[in-house]
């Protein structure tokens, strides 16, 4: 696959620089900050969520980023999962009570609404908000369908912010349903056929 200009994967020298943009990409993302919404708490689970959710994507070299670390885009290859282990403890030890409950049927909702079919998988995407709108985030996704097209394999994530969801449809990707439950902000599965 020809790399885009300026699209690399993140090597392990990378890999903290690449975690903080994407903690940074989420600092008013509404299911993030409403599991944690303390400024401080929200910084050290943050970060652990992160590799937790993507943090095999540095393992297989499809931890992308452009522009300088700018904007990160973590993709698990088709059979590659998060740590679901890692992220129960993680949940288990952050999560105010109050929403422990709700928090476990949002999760429930994700296992239903993954695809069983081989797909790649977007946990995370994110731009510093300081470059939002250069077009960092279309190179990332640019490049990383192309992979998807060039295997004939589908593309599947989950938006965690409404306001999100037009630039994934640009890309191709498909509403599937809509994950909530209690006083959680809604989650929104999309689906992309490869082209």
């Amino acid at each position: 696959m020809t790399a885009e200009p300026g699209v690399t994967s993140a090597n392990a020298s990378m890999r903290a620089r690449t975690v903080w943009t994407i903690v940074l990409g989420f600092a008013a993302d509404p299911l993030m900050r409403w599991s944690w919404p303390d400024p401080g708490q929200y910084l050290g689970s943050m970060t652990q969520f992160i590799r937790a959710c993507g943090g095999r994507a540095f393992e297989h070299g499809t931890a992308y980023v452009t522009g300088e670390s700018r904007a990160a885009a973590l993709w698990l290859p088709p059979g590659v999962h998060q740590d679901e282990d890692t992220l129960d403890a993680i949940m288990a030890v952050s999560l105010r009570p109050e929403i422990s409950e709700h928090m476990a049927h949002v999760r429930q909702g994700m296992a239903e609404h993954h695809p069983s079919e081989p797909h790649w998988y977007l946990p995370l995407i994110a731009v510093d908000p300081n470059w939002v709108g250069q077009g960092l985030g279309t190179l990332l996704m640019k490049y990383a369908l192309q992979r998807c097209d060039e295997q004939g394999v589908a593309a599947y994530l989950e938006s965690s912010n409404p306001e999100n969801i037009p630039f994934y449809q640009r890309h191709g990707f498909k509403i599937i349903g809509e994950i909530q439950h209690g006083c959680s902000p809604p989650l929104t599965p999309m689906m992309r056929k490869a082209n």
